[in-house]
């Protein structure tokens, strides 16, 4: 996955019960070390976008929260803007709606799409186990769709938002929480709010952590250690789960999957990730399902795993940029 952080040392690795460097150290005892995606940065107004930003508490009883990110340019015109649920990536286990890591892309993000950005800050593995992670994303859908009726509890989603255009988005293990929130969506389960006056409009996947039994292209030779990391965090996330062929794994095994809510799809691969071959399988198999629909995917050449965090951002990073705004303020 080609991933650039740098894994803290192995102190007592006699007591190690799960190795997952670059991510995290479990321990024999119950000890949990999280070696990246720690460091938080608070709401602000960014100097270099103008996007403001600040924190809100969703739910009291879990302490279910998020980071919303609104464009300053916004206050300057008269119609609404469309709104970008995200789900942050990190193996299910690591990383913050607050992480460091995270705040200078979305800010960019909001800025260059143009769009009211919510991002979820959901429980992670392994002390919360699946489906935590998926019932928070989808309790924080819930939450910005009870806006529309202009009478919910955040004035920027109240005054700003257009509720025709609502679109799920991430990278990594976001991006499959993207995709399995698009499912719900499209099977009607637990429809609370999510229903007249608001629309699911697209599902933007960066680098999607899908996986499956049978190795794939470039999966078949690349190092070993990496893929059993891939693997492992699913079981780590989910002790219980069938197998890798799982559809919250693999959607090409998913029989619903032409039922996906939302009638485009754009999926975001890079040259050198680990995950690229899933990215392209996914955009084949959700082609032919049958689902009424339009996928487009754009490759990323030269680059690594979750390349677009990272400033200064590059050429591929502002393509990505210039795609997402074409995408969500585009036609159908």
């Amino acid at each position: 996955m080609a991933f650039s952080f740098s894994p803290l040392p192995l102190t007592h690795p006699e007591e190690m019960l799960h190795d997952l460097s670059p991510f995290l150290l479990i321990h024999k005892n119950g000890r949990i070390e999280r070696l990246v995606g720690e460091e938080v940065s608070p709401p602000s107004t960014d100097p270099t976008t103008g996007v403001h930003s600040k924190d809100v508490r969703i739910s009291p009883e879990t302490g279910l929260s998020a980071r919303i990110y609104l464009p300053e340019t916004l206050t300057s015109q008269k119609h609404k803007l469309p709104v970008l649920i995200y789900f942050h990536g990190g193996g299910f286990v690591i990383g913050t709606a607050f992480s460091a890591m995270f705040q200078p892309y979305l800010n960019q993000l909001a800025l260059e799409a143009q769009t009211i950005i919510v991002s979820v800050d959901y429980r992670r593995a392994p002390e919360h186990l699946y489906p935590a992670q998926y019932d928070d994303s989808w309790e924080a859908i819930e939450w910005v769709a009870s806006h529309a009726t202009r009478n919910g509890n955040e004035p920027w989603l109240n005054e700003y938002a257009d509720f025709e255009r609502v679109f799920f988005g991430g990278e990594s293990s976001g991006a499959n929480i993207a995709h399995q929130m698009g499912m719900r969506v499209g099977l009607g389960k637990d429809l609370v709010s999510f229903s007249d006056g608001v629309k699911l409009a697209g599902i933007v996947l960066i680098h999607p952590y899908f996986w499956g039994e049978t190795l794939l292209g470039g999966e078949v030779v690349a190092d070993v250690k990496e893929r059993n990391i891939l693997e492992k965090l699913w079981r780590v996330m989910y002790p219980t789960i069938s197998g890798l062929d799982d559809p919250l794994v693999n959607p090409g095994t998913d029989s619903n999957l032409s039922k996906l809510g939302c009638k485009k799809v754009v999926v975001f691969v890079a040259e050198n990730d680990l995950l690229r071959d899933r990215g392209w399988y996914y955009h084949e198999v959700l082609g032919k399902s049958g689902w009424n629909g339009r996928v487009d995917i754009i490759e990323a050449k030269g680059e690594g795993h979750a390349f677009h965090l990272f400033p200064p951002f590059r050429d591929n990073t502002s393509t990505l940029f210039k795609t997402m705004y074409s995408f969500i303020n585009g036609d159908e």
